[in-house]
């Protein structure tokens, strides 16, 4: 039997270390290269969610002085969140994950996280707010999926640099940065698609969240859609992790953003600089700018815009960059 062993980036804090993956049987999903042309990307994009994961194996974690180990769950996705209170310096680091079956051993090495000191750190979604999706019309989404590979799909104007002046904040004096997370419903099947997209366009380096993996092909028609709950509960976890910086939210108003941000707002009202919402139709969301106004009277800043060059010029007006 063959094995593969898919790190996500993990993080720490002063407290605690977080470190997640997925195991599988054979190829993981990002064996399938995401910049073939024509049909062979459709198949190799179909094949991301013809996948086998491994459950209740054993995982083992070796970071600096830490060693660790834990087991599978029923998709195969592994988090260890474990007491770690050495002392590292900010910046990204190498972890390792080794799973032996007793027939074959395989080790990844993988990156974790740990912020730079300051105040600031960014939460964004992927989909319509700096990927280019069409979320909202479904045939037009899986349209673009199947047909456009990496290099032919768009990012939004400008987002790169509105990314790199937040990311940047508060920190022109030397190479620090603030801490980046990308957090989505799209499924972990996708995440190799969503790393290479992000530093085709030099976004920022980030920690990615998504969704469950799926397993198979009838999984792919739904990907992004369903509940939108997890985004919430990752959300959430980041911010306990790092209660003591204040966040900047970015998303857009063709799914759940919105409503979503404003439960954030509501359970941390002493976290949240500001939120902004891409617009992704002609006209703006009546519902979108009652939600906002709501925001924004819990003395959290908003912008509901279509183009990032409004958004950089609100940061700028606020005096976050």
């Amino acid at each position: 039997m063959k094995l593969d062993l898919k790190l996500y980036r993990g993080y720490v804090n002063e407290e605690e270390l977080v470190v997640f993956g997925h195991l599988f049987q054979s190829w993981a999903p990002d064996k399938y290269s995401v910049d073939r042309k024509g049909i062979k990307h459709a198949y190799a994009l179909l094949h991301k969610f013809r996948i086998e994961p491994l459950p209740n194996y054993e995982v083992h974690l070796k970071f600096q002085d830490l060693e660790v180990k834990t087991k599978t769950q029923e998709d195969g996705y592994f988090r260890f969140t474990v007491p770690y209170h050495s002392k590292i310096e900010p910046g990204w680091h190498e972890y390792e994950v080794i799973c032996n079956t007793g027939e074959i051993g395989m080790i990844e090495k993988g990156e974790l996280l740990k912020p730079h000191p300051g105040k600031l750190a960014i939460i964004s979604d992927i989909d319509d707010t700096f990927l280019v999706s069409h979320s909202s019309k479904f045939f037009k989404k899986i349209y673009v999926m199947l047909s456009k590979n990496i290099n032919n799909r768009k990012i939004f104007e400008e987002v790169k640099d509105h990314y790199h002046k937040l990311s940047r904040a508060g920190r022109e004096e030397d190479n620090s940065f603030n801490s980046f997370f990308y957090v989505s419903s799209s499924e972990w099947n996708l995440y190799d698609f969503i790393d290479e997209f992000a530093r085709l366009h030099d976004l920022p380096k980030a920690v990615i969240k998504l969704k469950q993996i799926k397993t198979g092909l009838m999984d792919f028609i739904k990907t992004g859609r369903g509940d939108h709950d997890h985004k919430f509960v990752k959300i959430k976890d980041i911010i306990s992790f790092y209660p003591h910086l204040e966040y900047v939210l970015l998303g857009d108003d063709s799914q759940h953003d919105p409503y979503l941000y404003e439960r954030i707002c509501k359970t941390f009202p002493k976290n949240i600089r500001a939120i902004y919402i891409r617009q992704t139709s002609k006209s703006p969301k009546k519902a979108v700018q009652k939600v906002l106004a709501n925001i924004e009277s819990m003395d959290v800043n908003t912008c509901y815009f279509q183009d990032s060059k409004t958004a950089i010029d609100h940061s700028d007006k606020i005096g976050i960059i």
